[in-house]
């Protein structure tokens, strides 16, 4: 899963950044809605955690211009305003949904998780794959009872391929929705975690490659 943070609160978005990948998910950060809003129409994010009040381009004309452009993302609104007429108001402007500041963590993250199962093609909150297992909210998984100790990443790729449901799924996908952008697209990143991958997943083998197409489970 791929998430950007746009927040001006740059200590602010350091600490979810950094909380949302250690629930292994990839993380992009913006200090300003102009920035934001180039970030959000350049690369294709499952969810858009979206501060209204931003400097250079107010959040309610960041959403607008999402909503116009037709991307598939998710935007989770934040605000310090929590009123009725707030809330009325920033999901009025096409906002999935929406969180008043001060806010619980573990909330933000059960809310970024049941937006990203709401994407399309929707995602389930549990995927299931022979004796695989993925649990995407509490973002673990095991395969016949035995838990996974996986990276972030490793968890990325997993859930796409799976997600996927059988369809080949190139490096370039993966690269592009489970890393972020300090990512190397010429990196040779996803050969080298889909070989870990598929040792921590054990035999039988689940992970096939598929000539000039990428991987599929």
């Amino acid at each position: 899963m791929r998430v950007l943070v746009i927040e001006d609160d740059e200590e602010l978005a350091g600490a979810v950044a950094a909380g949302l990948r250690r629930s292994r998910m990839a993380v992009d950060m913006c200090h300003d809605g102009a920035t934001g809003l180039r970030s959000a129409l350049d690369t294709d994010y499952d969810v858009v955690v979206l501060d209204r009040d931003l400097p250079e381009l107010h959040g309610d004309d960041v959403c607008a211009e999402l909503v116009e452009a037709g991307r598939r993302c998710r935007i989770l609104m934040l605000t310090a305003a929590a009123s009725a007429d707030d809330l009325v108001d920033g999901l009025g402007l096409g906002a999935d949904d929406y969180l008043a500041k001060p806010f619980e963590f573990p909330v933000l993250v059960a809310r970024i998780c049941a937006l990203a199962r709401r994407a399309h093609p929707a995602v389930p909150p549990v995927l299931r794959r022979g004796d695989l297992l993925i649990d995407t909210a509490r973002r673990e998984a095991w395969r016949s009872g035995r838990s996974l100790d996986l990276t972030p990443k490793e968890f990325g790729v997993l859930e796409l391929l799976v997600a996927a449901a059988g369809r080949a799924v190139s490096a370039e996908e993966l690269l592009e929705r489970a890393w972020d952008e300090a990512a190397d697209p010429f990196t040779n990143a996803v050969k080298i975690t889909v070989s870990r991958l598929r040792a921590k997943l054990g035999a039988p083998a689940l992970i096939e490659t598929v000539a000039r197409s990428g991987y599929r489970v």
